[in-house]
């Protein structure tokens, strides 16, 4: 048998007996750049390696053999089957670049079937996926339809219904989860958080008086934002109850009731209208984007003539992926039921609902930082968010942002807000000649 490469270097190779080893070599095409130890003690890989992969049980394994690629190393790592060493607790960004440099192999009929028999059959057979991964597509198929009230209610809880200590863990002061802004490079995450909400405010045109919708608000950071700085009376919706609640509570406790306000609610079920700007700042990943057209409709529909809408969310680099990809890690652990698109298809969307686009920007970079420092927040409170949440989880969440951090960097998604305005039907828009957000 002809295999480009065997790690063995101590002469216990034998071709007629494959180990666990082994068979992740005939899966590669050149060496990998990690240290691959395992339970049945075959190793690979440089010994010198700066992080090692250590595969610690028969179950680990089985997930990676059963679910081959992200989602079964995602499950393993999750469960605590295969370990890392060699970078910081909760942070795999060093491994997930080590992993996106690896040239993989697919082996001949003949040489599966004998990574089959070296497996054996109990480790075709898929093991319980770990409980934070979220039921498979058609099963949540079958439950309720896509983007229904229900179900985008049980997506968003999945998501962020975990804790709110742990939030703060991760977050920061700001309990903000979508991306920062830095004016920087040695910018502070909270210091980029407060300069996207004033450029979201000073896109929209805010000053005292008006008001203004958040959908999809989180924990409110918008909503105080524009009523303690631009003097604006504020709504903010979410799916979530746990949110709605900790903004609520932050809203008392900074003296702003009666001028801001965060509710448990769908977006759909917003009934006020007349708004002089409305702000959705990370909610249009999760409505799917058959549902654009309507989305883009209600939203023009919630603003008074010469109102603005500031729509700022992840995109694909292109419009020629599919939106969706199903039954991956971001799909069962992060967002069940997301999709991403390209900006062109979000500018259509919103010209198309009558709404005039004046203004694009992409902050890819920006998010990349983001997420950087989110991952910083929780290696630096590791123990008390697993004490918080699990080891489970927190890895979710680690791998997560990692990864995230590899995509915005490698240009695989970005983050796009874009600004329209509702014109008058002599097609007045009451914007300035100029922007005067950009200084």
């Amino acid at each position: 048998m002809s295999v480009p490469f065997l790690g063995r270097t101590d002469g216990t190779f034998d071709p007629r007996q494959l180990r666990l080893a082994d068979i992740l070599d005939l899966m590669l095409a050149t060496p990998p750049p990690f240290r691959v130890t395992t339970y049945d003690g075959s190793v690979t890989g440089p010994s010198d390696a700066p992080v090692t992969l250590h595969l610690a049980t028969p179950r680990g394994a089985a997930y990676l053999a059963t679910a081959p690629g992200s989602l079964g190393m995602a499950r393993a790592y999750v469960a605590g089957d295969l370990e890392v060493t060699g970078t910081e607790p909760g942070n795999p960004y060093e491994l997930l670049q080590l992993l996106d440099s690896v040239e993989w192999r697919r082996p001949d009929t003949l040489t599966l079937t004998r990574i089959a028999r070296a497996l054996g059959v109990r480790r075709l057979v898929p093991p319980t996926p770990p409980p934070q991964e979220a039921l498979p597509d058609w099963r949540r198929a079958l439950e309720g339809l896509r983007h229904s009230k229900r179900r985008d209610a049980e997506a968003i809880q999945h998501h962020y219904d975990v804790s709110n200590y742990f939030y703060e863990l991760l977050l920061g002061p700001s309990m903000t989860y979508t991306c920062a802004c830095y004016p920087t490079a040695d910018a502070t995450l909270e210091e980029a958080q407060e300069v996207k909400y004033d450029l979201v405010a000073r896109k929209l045109g805010l000053e005292p008086g008006m008001r203004l919708l958040d959908v999809g608000c989180g924990w409110g950071g918008m909503v105080r934002h524009a009523v303690k700085h631009y003097g604006v009376t504020a709504l903010g919706v979410t799916l979530s109850h746990e949110q709605a609640s900790w903004a609520q509570n932050e809203i008392g406790r900074q003296g702003l009731a009666g001028k801001a306000e965060v509710q448990h609610l769908d977006y759909r079920d917003v009934t006020e209208t007349g708004f002089d700007a409305v702000s959705s700042i990370g909610l249009t990943e999760h409505i799917g984007v058959a549902n654009y057209p309507a989305y883009f409709r209600f939203l023009r529909s919630k603003l008074r003539t010469g109102g603005r809408l500031l729509n700022h969310s992840i995109t694909r680099p292109d419009t020629i992926q599919s939106p969706r990809v199903r039954g991956g890690f971001i799909d069962r652990y992060v967002f069940p039921d997301g999709e991403l698109t390209g900006v062109g298809r979000i500018i259509s969307e919103m010209q198309n609902a009558g709404i005039e686009v004046r203004h694009e920007e992409n902050l890819r970079e920006h998010y990349a930082k983001t997420c950087a420092a989110w991952c910083d927040n929780l290696v630096a409170n590791w123990e008390e968010c697993v004490a918080e949440v699990g080891e489970a989880t927190a890895r979710v969440w680690g791998l997560y942002l990692a990864g995230s951090r590899l995509g915005f960097e490698r240009d695989q998604i970005e983050l796009h807000q874009v600004l329209g305005v509702k014109l008058a039907d002599d097609g007045t828009s009451g914007m300035p000649l100029r922007p005067t957000w950009l200084g």
